[in-house]
């Protein structure tokens, strides 16, 4: 397909993970009218946060909350990747639907709070990490962009979560290794903060 000439013509439409995500205003509405919950404003802000617009992950908290809406506070801060709920989701639908090689590389690149095709690369002992990050950019695979060039991103926060806490259970001998090539690669590359 011309995908570029029918983006210049107006006759294409991508549809991004961040279209995807609900505001803060069309996260009161499902939370209030279509979970029927009754959470005060800073409660669905601090969910709206926790999840970042998530439509999933506002309804399986929904689904968590109901019943329990009296300590929806200490539930929200106590909401993480690690949620049993949270934990289901995103070991079946989107850990395990992964190759072995992709699923390897999110769990080694998690330690990471900013990723870029190189310092993947570093950190993998690869030489395909950039091409990884577009695969699961073009998935819309938890990966935010955090510039317009695509060159550096980052994991959501519930999945990152999630990817830690399972490298941590299956593989807590690697991690210092992987931390140490990440300093390495920054050091390199002139990211001296960044390095500690």
């Amino acid at each position: 397909l011309p995908l570029a000439r029918l983006r210049v013509r107006g006759q294409l439409t991508a549809v991004r993970a961040s279209d995807l995500r609900f505001d803060l205003t069309e996260a009161a509405v499902f939370l209030r009218q279509t979970m029927g919950l009754d959470l005060s404003e800073d409660n669905i802000a601090a969910l709206e946060a926790r999840t970042e617009g998530w439509v999933a992950g506002l309804q399986l908290a929904s689904i968590s909350l109901q019943g329990r809406q009296h300590d929806a506070a200490d539930f929200i801060d106590a909401f993480t990747g690690s949620h049993r709920f949270v934990l289901d989701y995103l070991v079946e639908e989107v850990l395990h639907r992964q190759s072995e090689s992709v699923q390897r590389f999110l769990l080694q690149t998690s330690i990471l709070d900013r990723l870029c095709g190189p310092l993947c690369d570093a950190v993998c002992l690869s030489t395909d990490g950039q091409a990884t990050l577009e695969a699961l950019d073009r998935a819309n695979l938890f990966l935010i962009p955090l510039d317009n060039e695509r060159r550096w991103y980052r994991y959501h926060h519930l999945f990152v979560e999630f990817l830690r806490q399972r490298l941590q259970q299956q593989y807590p001998n690697n991690i210092a290794e992987h931390e140490i090539r990440a300093s390495e690669w920054y050091e390199d590359n002139g990211y001296e903060i960044e390095a500690f």
